[in-house]
């Protein structure tokens, strides 16, 4: 996939659109480096024209060998004859104006099509695999779309990261409207192609968040979930991990079969609970039931969600109840619904209010444990059976 480095000043959307989805932006060139160590199959790096001639021919000079298959493209606000003869010597196999959105997605397939022919055609799809964040809660009301909205949010980094955000509330889910968006497609429309579905089908069902962020929404009919099969569900999520860093699923408050295929999917399980009585007690039950699929051992999260003081119970009680520590305490806050109700979730509103350094913390936490991050006490995985879950066995 492409990198784009805006340098300081944001490139156009409508440059932007004209590349693949999955497009990551960063913000210098100093970034490339380790963005390239993670992410060895980006085939094409664009260049915005903030960024300085001698900046992007250092850069096109110092990989020209390390990685002749990445193409460098560099875009420019006017095309001058001594850009060109310096983008020509040091290697940058591109310059685009910038109001020619068409030059460069032409550029960029361009630039795909060198490195199939240096690579193979499976190494310029992208042979990683990211990870599958289910967000979960066994009670409704809990903030359980809010904290799937955030961490989404908060995970991708201003687009430092590929994300996915996927809405498995297929009767009722609220993901489209928390983030105001208006999709024109959602996963009920793979239903017909579900034995042909790849990523070139599924990636125009997605609806593109002004952040970044890629939204698969769920049915606008309560109905239509009853079409859904679980061998869908295990098809989009394995195809959306394969390109994209991270795939974060809110799913229904119930052990529902497209949420059990999800379990059985998933590499990090957040559980979302609040301090009420009811609301532990069913949220122990449901942690009981991962254990007996043996869901994400050692890679379960617990967000406690209006932790305040004044309801009576202590997240050391709580810990003590669920057996397993709060990993981020979040407080009542009205400007949490505030946010919700104007479109702009609250990381981004109020980028540092608490729930949004939770937020923050938390994706903190699961990148980190994505990359070898020790343990934490009492998370030590249980050994793995030969059926992750309920739905594992079908799919051999």
């Amino acid at each position: 996939m492409p990198v784009v480095v805006e340098a300081g000043s944001p490139v156009d959307p409508g440059l932007l659109s004209a590349l693949p989805s999955r497009t990551t932006v960063l913000g210098s060139v100093a970034e490339l480096p380790a963005h390239l160590e993670r992410h060895p199959h980006e085939y094409a790096v664009v260049l915005g024209p903030a960024v300085p001639l001698e900046d992007a021919a250092a850069f096109s000079e110092s990989i020209r060998l390390t990685r002749p298959g990445t193409s460098v493209v560099l875009l420019c606000d006017h095309v001058l004859a001594t850009t060109l003869t310096a983008a020509m010597d040091a290697g940058i196999r591109d310059v685009v104006e910038t109001r020619s959105p068409e030059k460069l997605s032409a550029a960029v397939e361009r630039a795909q099509r060198v490195w199939e022919a240096i690579h193979g055609t499976d190494a310029a799809a992208g042979g990683g695999t990211g990870r599958v964040v289910t967000i979960f809660s066994p009670k409704g009301g809990v903030g359980k779309t809010t904290t799937a909205v955030n961490l989404a949010l908060a995970l991708a980094d201003n687009g430092r990261r590929t994300v996915c955000l996927v809405d498995l509330d297929l009767a009722f889910g609220d993901i489209a409207i928390t983030l105001q968006l208006f999709p024109h497609h959602t996963i009920y429309e793979a239903v017909p192609v579900e034995d042909h579905l790849d990523y070139d089908m599924l990636q125009t069902l997605l609806t593109r968040h002004e952040d970044g962020v890629m939204v698969l929404a769920a049915p606008t009919q309560p109905d239509a979930k009853d079409r859904i099969r679980a061998s869908l569900v295990a098809r989009v999520l394995t195809t959306l991990k394969q390109n994209f860093d991270y795939v974060v699923v809110d799913t229904a408050p119930s052990f529902e079969e497209q949420v059990l295929q999800a379990f059985d999917e998933t590499d990090d399980c957040v559980l979302v609970a609040t301090l009420d009585v009811p609301t532990l007690k069913n949220v122990k039950i449901a942690m009981e039931t991962l254990d007996l699929l043996n869901v994400a051992p050692g890679r379960r999260w617990l967000v406690l969600n209006r932790a305040d003081a004044q309801a009576g119970l202590s997240v050391d009680k709580v810990e003590s109840v669920l057996g397993m520590p709060v990993t981020v305490p979040l407080p009542t806050a009205v400007e949490v619904a505030s946010a919700t109700n104007s479109g702009r979730p609250i990381v981004l509103s109020h980028p540092q209010h608490p729930v949004s350094r939770g937020m923050h913390t938390l994706a903190d936490r699961i990148t980190g444990a994505s990359s070898g991050e020790p343990k934490r006490d009492g998370d030590d995985p249980k050994p793995e059976t030969k059926s992750r879950g309920l739905f594992a066995r079908q799919r051999r």
